[in-house]
């Protein structure tokens, strides 16, 4: 599969819970993090998705936001992905972030250089990736 995606992550259902319209997808990914998604529940039967079953998950880069410091905040978005930032690229508008995850993948975030500027962004600074659940859509192999 060839996607326009930069985050794309491997993992297994681990639950699916259908609700009246959209059902909520656990996915665990190879690393043992987990990821929630929010797909509709045709998705859900065209897909075939139920415990076990092989998936990828995807998100664009600029779904991604980035937090350094929580401050005891508490968001509504479901996923945070903690980690150290293990690359970045500065750009006259835009900084790509790559966040390492103790797994050993990547969460690649595109956000704007005044961001990356405030949040004192560098290579080794802890930092987490927040993906409201929504923003990840499934795939399965074929």
């Amino acid at each position: 599969m060839k996607i326009s995606a930069r985050n794309q992550f491997h993992g297994k259902v681990a639950q699916v819970t259908m609700g009246a319209v959209n059902a909520q997808v656990l996915v665990t990914l190879a690393g043992g993090e987990q990821i929630v998604a929010i797909v509709t529940n045709e998705s859900v039967k065209s897909l075939d998705l139920k415990a076990s079953a092989d998936v990828i998950a995807l998100v664009k880069a600029s779904s991604v936001l980035v937090m350094t410091d929580d401050t005891g905040i508490r968001l509504s978005a479901r996923n945070s992905l903690s980690g150290k930032v293990n690359a970045l690229e500065k750009g006259p508008i835009h900084a790509e972030v790559s966040i390492g995850l103790p797994s050993g993948e990547s969460v690649h975030a595109t956000i704007t250089h005044v961001a990356c500027d405030t949040l004192g962004l560098a290579e080794g600074v802890d930092a987490t990736a927040v993906i409201k659940a929504p923003s990840v859509i499934l795939g399965v192999p074929e």
